[in-house]
């Protein structure tokens, strides 16, 4: 977040960080609630849907114009949630490899940064092999471990002889604004477990009240990347990197240990994103090869190792994880927590009979179509032009 507050400002960032963690909020209330919704018109349903069935479900039950785009919808969905974690995990390659050369550096161990993404590959690919979401629980345990460690310590470094606020930016420019805005809303993108979460719930009542599991959660990630991408972009001003523990120094030990374990807990935390895009994934697979029908577990594991040399060589080709963060963020993430939800709020509302919709909602929803939009147009653009 430290590079999204030097596209953002040093005022302006803080300020649309916590405005867009609280509209990420309310468009997964959104989905929470629509699934809700169309779960009553499904018989023996014990669950909420998924995000796509709910999408589907949604259009199913607006207005007779729009049915007919249902099982489209459901599809986009499920293309938008592939490419975003395979996006995430496309990225994991650049943050590992970058940390582990400034290590390698240091110790007068030169190598090009495509060699390092070539030597994590190996360590990367074994975890995403594991088929069964309960045996990947201990790697995202310790991943998580690493990462709180990592964090805590790179924000201690980063509270040191702080410089005074008058140096840096209070407001960036429009022109790099587009790459704030697609960077954190990728860094908020994980409305597609939210569904998912709800339903793993002992008591699913209490993921989505006003202290619910939702909000509470929504409101520490928030707090955790406005204070890091404020400190982050103080600290180290134009200098900033995409991970602020490339800004640690290479020669401490302590900078260095930080690097190993955010560098550990990203390449455990790959297996989890990657599980996300295969499940969906895999049923169409399956379908359209043959062989899968008596030996399935041989196609899935080939399948699965195809798809982590996808993401190892568009790693190898696009070098600028910052721009790439941003791309990713414009085009999918956007259409997954500001397009969806309040678009399925209204053909749920429209479907229903008299078909009508308050003039607050079609405002509201209005201007979180708008800032999608806008989001969606000058980051794409924005992201490309540095990807160039």
């Amino acid at each position: 977040m430290g590079q999204a507050f030097y596209n953002g400002g040093i005022v302006a960032a803080p300020i649309l960080t916590v405005l867009l963690g609280i509209t990420c909020i309310h468009s997964q209330h959104l989905l929470l609630n629509c699934a809700a919704k169309v779960k009553s018109k499904l018989p023996n349903a014990k669950q909420l849907p998924d995000f796509a069935e709910t999408v589907e479900l949604c259009f199913e039950n607006g207005p007779q114009r729009t049915r007919w785009l249902a099982k489209y919808m459901r599809v986009a969905v499920n293309v938008f949630i592939c490419v975003t974690q395979l996006g995430f995990c496309t990225v994991y390659f650049g943050f590992i490899s970058n940390n582990l050369k400034q290590i390698f550096d240091y110790y007068n161990v030169i190598l090009d940064i495509r060699v390092h993404m070539a030597i994590i590959l190996v360590p990367i690919l074994l975890p995403t092999l594991i088929r069964n979401l309960k045996y990947l629980a201990w790697c995202m345990t310790l991943a998580n471990i690493c990462m709180m460690l990592g964090i805590c310590i790179t924000a201690s470094y980063a509270v040191r002889d702080l410089p005074p606020l008058s140096e840096r930016k209070y407001f960036s420019s429009w022109s790099q604004l587009p790459l704030y805005f697609g960077t954190a809303i990728f860094a908020f993108e994980g409305i597609a477990l939210v569904l998912p979460l709800h339903n793993a719930m002992r008591k699913p009542s209490d993921f989505g009240r006003p202290l619910g599991v939702l909000n509470v959660g929504m409101a520490i990630v928030t707090a955790i990347f406005t204070t890091l991408g404020f400190l982050g972009y103080l600290k180290w001003g134009d200098d900033v990197k995409s991970s602020l523990t490339l800004n640690l120094p290479p020669g401490d030990i302590l900078a260095q240990s930080v690097k190993v374990m955010v560098s550990l807990g990203i390449l455990l935390g790959y297996a989890l994103q990657f599980f996300v895009a295969i499940q969906i994934m895999l049923p169409s697979v399956h379908a359209k090869i043959g062989y899968s029908k008596t030996h399935p577990v041989r196609v899935e594991l080939v399948f699965r190792l195809m798809m982590v040399l996808v993401t190892f060589i568009v790693a190898e080709s696009i070098l600028n994880v910052g721009a790439l963060i941003s791309l990713i963020g414009a085009l999918c993430s956007t259409a997954l927590a500001l397009v969806f939800p309040p678009v399925l709020e209204i053909i749920l509302e429209l479907g229903q009979e008299g078909g009508r919709i308050c003039w607050m909602v079609w405002l509201k929803n209005s201007l979180i179509l708008l800032l999608a939009i806008f989001i969606f147009l000058t980051g794409t653009f924005e992201s490309i032009k540095e990807l160039t």
